[in-house]
């Protein structure tokens, strides 16, 4: 890995946690880690390009079949690829094929870029992270097997502590906030060679355990909001990214946050 990086094109390859929910703007639409990235990696390189595929919802099928190929094709420096996470919190999934699929995308990615980054995602503590670990953690060791095979950066979210604090994980249990994106940023940012910024593994200061009644009714929310939603989604095979467009789907110029959307407007 160089250090000192000098990187002039990314490309995001991946599902809502690449789109960049729940990172929330003010217009509606969500920021997250890769723009977040990006928007640095511009400020050091004139004329630095982006694009972003990610689609919330996809599964790594969808990924392999929608997105591979067309950001093989873009050529970028830095390709980073996280999928297969969806799947593994599907009531029935099958690894293998999991595992196979993940192994194409990365098999058809890592020749088209200088540096393919890989993730070991992180999961909000709690009982659904302790339900669906051993998948997560079989998925992990695929990619960091994969990741030795074709010289890619595994980012080790998962092994951070401070991402499993409920703190960083929006109302909706499936999604950083938006300093759970930064983090994710900073971590993806020196593991390309830039020189550190701050630590994103820090842990937050000691929280005020909630009250029995704000859990309950926060408990309330969440049924109501998201997982009602997303029961009712499984049951008629429908998904949050039918229909959606990838997020940036050329490889262009970026210019930050502000200037982009103003010059897309």
């Amino acid at each position: 890995m160089q250090m000192n990086a000098n990187y002039t094109s990314l490309v995001a390859v991946g599902d809502s946690f690449t789109e960049g929910m729940s990172d929330l703007l003010p217009d509606g639409t969500y920021r997250g880690w890769a723009d977040l990235l990006a928007g640095r990696m511009a400020a050091r390189s004139p004329g630095f390009r982006y694009a972003n595929l990610a689609v919330r919802g996809k599964l790594i099928q969808q990924i392999v079949d929608e997105q591979v190929d067309v950001a093989a094709s873009m050529k970028a420096d830095v390709v980073t690829l996280v999928g297969g996470l969806n799947d593994t919190l599907r009531p029935k999934c099958d690894m293998v094929r999991v595992r196979d699929l993940l192994t194409e995308a990365v098999e058809r990615l890592a020749p088209s870029c200088e540096r393919l980054v890989l993730m070991r995602s992180p999961g909000r503590n709690g009982p659904v992270m302790e339900r669906f670990r051993p998948r997560m953690e079989e998925l992990f060791t695929c990619i960091d097997d994969l990741a030795a095979r074709h010289d890619a950066v595994v980012v080790d979210l998962y092994g951070a502590p401070v991402l499993g604090d409920q703190r960083l994980w929006d109302v909706d249990r499936l999604h950083l906030t938006p300093e759970g994106h930064r983090r994710v940023a900073e971590a993806v940012w020196q593991s390309l060679g830039y020189e550190q910024e701050d630590d994103w593994r820090s842990v937050l200061p000691p929280a005020v355990p909630p009250s029995w009644v704000t859990r309950r009714v926060a408990d309330v929310r969440f049924a109501k909001q998201h997982l009602v939603p997303w029961i009712g989604r499984r049951l008629t095979g429908r998904s949050s990214g039918d229909g959606r467009p990838p997020k940036r789907a050329e490889l262009a110029p970026y210019f930050g946050e502000t200037q982009d959307r103003a010059s897309s407007s």
